[in-house]
């Protein structure tokens, strides 16, 4: 349902700020808690200010932007015309963390023109909602500009007026894998941030930090800072003044030229977005991020189901298995000589165990990493143009086998793509390797984009592999295929407007675990993750690891977390596609917690935060939306806290046989990670109970319907 209702109306009233005394241009929210007051100054510059419940968040900031060849374009102008509308609709996710989404927000778009002889036009546009702002550039066809626009730097500004308590990640141009940080604002130092493992650390400029960006005030407010529909345009970092609480866009650049964004006339820029609540469950609660994208332009995408997975993944990490299978390069091609290492994780038979264990568990898809010919020189090689082909399998692995196997088993494999970030020779293969994933009805692929980009020169979060990301994934809709990437450029809700685009990576994930040489992942990562990374879109966490030790594959490493945490996760980290990422025989030996991994849902028709803190901890309940099941998952960073729940989300007159799986009585992350205690009852509308987590561990929860 869509309702419109449009005004052209100048809404005018004054304010102060700054010493800019001025007439200005005002929207507010439908709740009218957000305003947003825009206007220029003497100079002709545009500014904007976002108030929250009459209190200034963003003071006086501007806007503008700086070309190559051609003056900048931030001063001098005058409003030549404005329009305000509202609108309201209920659109459908045809998978997501709930079924029905509100879309509702009042719109300010200013029409500007420069006063000076070069009198070029630029809009901005405004949308406001009771849970934060979006705002654009729109560059209007018009003669003003020859030929394409070249963008030096955009500078647009976020003026804060506290020194707020912020997570962040540094603005690296080329890999978003860092342990956050929690320092005030004044404190940032992202320059001399030093990820302290084995990958390879790009271009991070002074004192840039990635998106999104979390902020805590002392009164309470939250505010969250992103950017939505990012299309054809250059990923935003955000420059930190520590001295003046001021933020400014960063695009992320490029070696090869000296401009950052190439677009021709007519075109828009991302959404600059700032969530701003006054607690933290509605930061996560917020749609923001997708309602500024556009409508699905995909149609029907109903091949794809949303699943979890199992697969051949895990072993390698832990050293048990390798992605290799021992070929080597022989006149340029690579070879089979006879020498294969034994270690190849990518077997048929290998891959007909995890189908077999899928198969009995509820378990949808299997996941097969390592099949394709080239892992030999995929990493760590400056030439690997032309490494993989993403239809040659190594001898060990019989594709028409595995796959007539997995579809009697009523399993889907998915397919694997590591392109080593060689990216022409990708492009060009795009179509052979989706052609044959449509084949064997596979409707799913993990891309990955490990290393140093080729061409030389390019960073992963740039322009150019914004397109190569976005036109992979609408290429691969059209041969009913969706995709997850990994090493990938930041979410920003293109999953409304191309529903295909499944899940990503884009943080520090699981796999961290198994190698870092920092210990890995600590208990407070993924309760910072929740209330950052997590605003953006869906996660390829990989949850599930039971083995948490691992000393018999590794003694100085392991999941820093409780087995009660790794089940939480499944509701808590939201993605349409879960791994079950552990081995079988892990899983076969502990079947009591393997059950809630049986259950658990993975699409929702209704998700709501119970409570949290930024860093601290977080409780999700998620109904699911085949069976009006819930699932209540809960974490914790490394202290131990005890959670009182009521569960009057639940139906009116419902018993639930409900399963508890929790942290037991010695439970620790690091002492005793496999303390578990499980415990059966019911549960209705009016039950409470109280839970505590151990450090570092976290509950789950399965509420099944009585009949």
């Amino acid at each position: 349902m869509r309702i419109w209702v449009s005004i052209v109306l100048l809404s005018i009233s004054f304010f102060s700020c700054q010493n800019e005394s001025q007439l200005v241009l005002t929207s507010s929210s439908p709740n009218t808690n957000v305003e947003v007051d825009f206007n220029v100054n003497q100079e002709g510059k545009p500014f904007y200010l976002v108030k929250f419940k009459n209190k200034v968040v963003v003071d006086t900031s501007y806007l503008g932007f700086e070309f190559k060849d051609i003056p900048s374009l931030e001063k001098n102008f005058k409003v030549k015309n404005t329009t305000t509308q509202s609108f309201n609709e209920t659109w459908q996710m045809p998978w997501g963390e709930q079924l029905d989404v509100v879309n509702n927000y009042n719109e300010l778009k200013i029409e500007l023109e420069e006063t000076s002889e070069l009198n070029r036009k630029l809009n901005i546009v405004f949308k406001v909602y009771d849970d934060g702002i979006g705002f654009r550039y729109e560059f209007p066809e018009q003669n003003k500009f020859e030929g394409d626009v070249l963008i030096k730097e955009e500078h647009t500004e976020f003026n804060l007026t506290e020194d707020y308590k912020t997570f962040w990640i540094p603005g690296d141009w080329d890999i978003y894998e860092h342990l956050y940080s929690t320092t005030k604002l004044s404190e940032i130092d992202a320059k001399s941030y030093i990820p302290k493992t084995n990958l390879a650390q790009s271009y991070i400029p002074e004192n840039a930090v990635n998106t999104p960006v979390t902020m805590v005030g002392k009164d309470g407010l939250h505010l969250s800072f992103h950017e939505a529909s990012l299309l054809d345009y250059s990923g935003m970092t955000l420059k930190v003044d520590t001295e003046n609480f001021n933020l400014k866009s960063n695009l992320v650049g490029s070696e090869n030229r000296d401009y950052k964004v190439k677009q021709s006339l007519p075109f828009n820029t991302p959404w600059r977005t700032i969530q701003i609540t006054d607690n933290a469950p509605d930061l996560i609660a917020s749609n923001l991020i997708v309602n500024l994208n556009e409508p699905n332009k995909l149609g029907d995408v109903s091949w794809f189901t949303p699943m979890k997975y199992t697969g051949v993944w895990w072993e390698m990490h832990l050293g048990k298995s390798t992605w290799d299978y021992g070929m080597e390069m022989v006149d340029g091609k690579w070879t089979d000589t006879g020498k294969a290492h034994g270690k190849h994780g990518a077997t048929t038979e290998n891959v007909k165990r995890f189908i077999d264990f899928s198969a009995k568990n509820n378990i949808k898809g299997v996941l097969v990493e390592g099949w394709n010919t080239g892992w030999e020189r995929w990493i760590g090689f400056e030439d690997r143009e032309g490494v993989f082909d993403f239809v040659t399998t190594y001898p060990d692995y019989d594709l028409d086998e595995v796959t007539s196997y997995a579809k009697e088993k009523g399993v889907e494999i998915i397919m694997h793509h590591e392109t080593s970030a060689a990216t022409q020779t990708y492009e060009k293969q795009q179509d052979t390797a989706y052609a044959l994933m449509q084949k064997y009805g596979m409707h799913a692929v993990k891309s990955g984009y490990v290393g140093k980009i080729i061409p030389k020169g390019e960073y992963h979060h740039g322009q150019y592999m914004v397109n190569q990301y976005n036109n992979a994934a609408i290429k691969a809709a059209s041969y009913e295929v969706a995709v997850n990437a990994h090493e990938p450029i930041k979410a920003t809700g293109l999953r409304r407007t191309y529903p295909n685009i499944i899940s990503r990576e884009g943080l520090r994930g699981q796999e961290f675990n198994a190698w870092s040489g920092d210990g890995g992942n600590p208990p407070e990562h993924l309760p910072i993750v929740a209330f950052t990374r997590m605003l953006a879109g869906p996660i390829d966490f990989t949850p599930g690891i039971f083995n948490i030790k691992f000393d018999e594959y590794r003694k100085d490493n392991q999941v820093n977390t409780t087995l009660a945490q790794q089940l939480a996760l499944y509701v808590v980290i939201y993605s349409p596609v879960q791994m079950a990422a552990d081995l079988v025989e892990h899983y076969e030996a502990n079947p009591k917690p393997l059950q809630f991994i049986r259950d658990v849902g993975v699409d929702w028709k209704e998700s709501i935060v119970l409570n949290g803190e930024v860093g601290d901890y977080v409780t999700i309940a998620r109904q699911e939306r085949e069976t009006d099941n819930w699932f209540v998952g809960s974490i914790t960073d490394e202290n131990a806290r005890t959670i009182t729940l009521n569960f009057d989300f639940l139906e009116e007159g419902q018993t639930y046989d409900a399963v508890i799986y929790k942290d037991g009585e010695k439970a620790h992350w690091d002492n005793n990670p496999l303390d578990i205690k499980i415990e059966e009852l019911q549960i209705n509308k009016n039950s409470n109970l109280t839970i505590k987590l151990a450090e570092g561990g976290g509950f789950a929860i399965s509420l099944i319907k009585t009949k």
